[in-house]
């Protein structure tokens, strides 16, 4: 880790070094020889979303290249973020997401060759939420990809439940970080804003 800085970019510089986060994207995925052309244009496609939504954040990690990247934006006060989410979400989750104070990290990139993959990519992923206020962070993983949900779950994320997208055909595990500290009445940290309004 020593000598690897983060650095925010807003989105002009997003654009301008989309093809660097592809190729980072595509050096560190697990794909099949002859998949990493699908894989890097699925990648591009998903950040061209992500980055026109409103407060998206993306942060890189860097030393003579870039070694990391990961990037989200608040959950819609809708609550559509959770759209196929099998179940009634937990009433806490419901009301902050009402609140407007859930955090969805969409993707964490780390080239295989950093010397502790795991370390940088908590650090991202600790970073991108302590900048941006959230009570609660948010993510997904697919249910089939062991090492993602295994390192998710030892840096105190909490697996809530599994959500089916009609434009994924993986099962997600949906995973909540609580932010707000553990008291003895809400051990698991989450709580809500006595304000909280449930949305239209």
């Amino acid at each position: 880790m020593s000598g690897v800085r983060l650095r925010r970019l807003n989105r002009w510089q997003v654009e301008t070094v989309r093809e660097d986060l592809a190729d980072l994207y595509v050096e560190s995925s697990r794909a099949e020889a002859g998949e990493e052309h699908r894989g890097r244009e699925a990648f591009l496609g998903r950040l061209a979303g992500d980055v026109r939504r409103l407060g998206f954040s993306l942060l890189i990690a860097e030393d003579t290249a870039f070694v990391g990247c990961a990037y989200g934006f608040p959950v819609p006060r809708q609550g559509t973020w959770w759209q196929g989410f099998d179940g009634p979400l937990p009433q806490s989750v419901e009301q902050l997401t009402a609140s407007g104070h859930v955090f969805a990290i969409t993707e964490i990139v780390v080239h295989p060759h950093t010397d502790d993959q795991e370390d940088l990519a908590r650090k991202l992923q600790e970073r991108l939420l302590t900048h941006d206020h959230a009570s609660l962070g948010a993510t997904t993983v697919d249910q089939t990809d062991a090492v993602a949900l295994d390192a998710f779950l030892s840096w105190g994320w909490q697996d809530i439940g599994a959500i089916r997208r009609p434009s994924d055909p993986a099962t997600l595990r949906a995973l909540v970080l609580p932010l707000e500290p553990r008291t003895p009445t809400r051990p698991d940290g989450l709580t809500h804003e006595h304000r909280t309004q449930r949305p239209d």
